[in-house]
């Protein structure tokens, strides 16, 4: 087990999650990070008693400040205060649940420190998949884990060589809009997109997982943690959200991961691996449960996955792209500055206008991002 924890992300779903695992555990936080929400981060700040806070906003920094002024945790501002949060001294393990291609800097600085990644940002290997394992096979660092698929993924490989492996089969519900079709889905509100009918997560990862682009990125950092092709993943949609994923072997067993759908499982086994402790987590109830459903995902139905499935095959800077792209875009949506169907429109539109380089370098992969944003800015307008 983990013995001291930096939490990027704090005041979001991941982060609070975290927070609560960690007090269950005994481990001591030793470093926050979060954009603005300064009510949250002053709670977090009593309870835990980091060293240091990290603040995106500068103007929310400042304010944090006064209000800890009774305190001796330092605070920080800005994107350069998110390595100084995953870097802080004493923390050998840090949890990455911060949104977006900011996290990526970050996680890159506590690898090279030799930090377990306790890895909840998408974005980090979604953007820079191979740059991001390579170094944390140069620096020997372990990158664990805390989705719920990819932590399935992980645990039901345990003991198992790669060489045994046939496919990894990547479960996802299919959201509150499963056999929609666009003409169904075009006026859904954002309010009503929030709405999973198994998870409880944050905003930007509902809608996500409502158009399905959810599972498109995780289907490419499956790619880039377990070193396999895209004909090596397969998508299955499963509504009870039982089983989180599944690996099969080459001799045709399929080993699964099975659980209630709470993130606070993986966020634990992330903390504690390879030993088990008890969790605050429900038992299965299997009998309530019933019975498992399975079906083949409807690409037509589902664009959002069937564009980030072809952005996995092009590889280069194509994933980044549509990440960036999908951020902003899901953002406006949430704002009611575009529709829902919008949101795969623009982002196509990002992915097809925005330059391609084949094997870009770390700097190229974060132009990449600022000009996938900067192209759906000017499309929303």
């Amino acid at each position: 087990m983990v013995k001291a924890i930096s939490i990027l992300g704090s005041t979001g779903s991941i982060g609070r999650q975290t927070a609560q695992a960690a007090g269950r555990l005994g481990i001591p936080v030793l470093a926050l990070a979060a954009r603005r929400d300064v009510d949250r981060l002053e709670e977090q700040a009593r309870q835990l008693r980091p060293k240091y806070i990290s603040v995106m906003d500068p103007a929310a920094a400042k304010k944090l400040r006064e209000r800890l002024s009774d305190t001796d945790i330092e605070i920080g501002e800005g994107e350069e205060s998110l390595i100084a949060a995953a870097a802080v001294e004493g923390a050998d393990c840090v949890v990455t649940g911060i949104s977006g291609s900011v996290g990526l800097r970050p996680t890159l600085a506590a690898i090279r420190r030799k930090r377990r990644i306790a890895l909840a940002n998408k974005e980090t290997l979604v953007c820079a998949g191979e740059i991001v394992m390579a170094e944390a096979a140069r620096c020997g660092a372990e990158i664990l884990p805390v989705d719920s698929e990819h932590s399935a993924i992980f645990q039901s490989m345990a003991g198992r060589d790669k060489s045994e492996l046939r496919r990894i089969l990547l479960t996802g519900s299919g959201g509150p809009f499963r056999g929609w079709t666009p003409e169904q889905t075009k006026d859904v509100t954002p309010e009503r997109a929030v709405r999973h009918p198994n998870w409880s997560m944050g905003a930007k990862i509902s809608i996500d997982s409502a158009t399905m682009m959810n599972k498109g990125l995780e289907f490419i950092e499956a790619m880039h943690l377990f070193a396999v092709t895209p004909d090596q993943i397969r998508v299955v949609i499963h509504p009870e959200s039982a089983i989180h994923s599944m690996v099969e072997l080459l001799d045709g067993t399929v080993i699964a991961q099975l659980g209630v759908p709470d993130m606070g499982l993986p966020i634990q086994y992330a903390l504690t691996y390879p030993e088990r402790r008890e969790s605050a987590a429900k038992p299965m109830d299997f009998a309530a449960l019933g019975s498992m459903h399975f079906e083949d995902p409807d690409l037509d139905k589902l664009p959002c996955l069937r564009l980030a499935m072809e952005c996995a095959r092009a590889r280069g800077t194509a994933p980044c792209v549509l990440s960036a792209a999908n951020e902003i875009a899901v953002g406006a949506f949430l704002g009611h500055r575009i529709g829902y169907n919008d949101i795969y429109r623009v982002v196509a539109s990002a992915v097809e206008r925005a330059a391609f380089i084949a094997q870009p370098t770390l700097e190229e992969i974060l132009a990449s991002d600022a000009q996938a944003r900067e192209l759906v800015r000017r499309e929303i307008g």
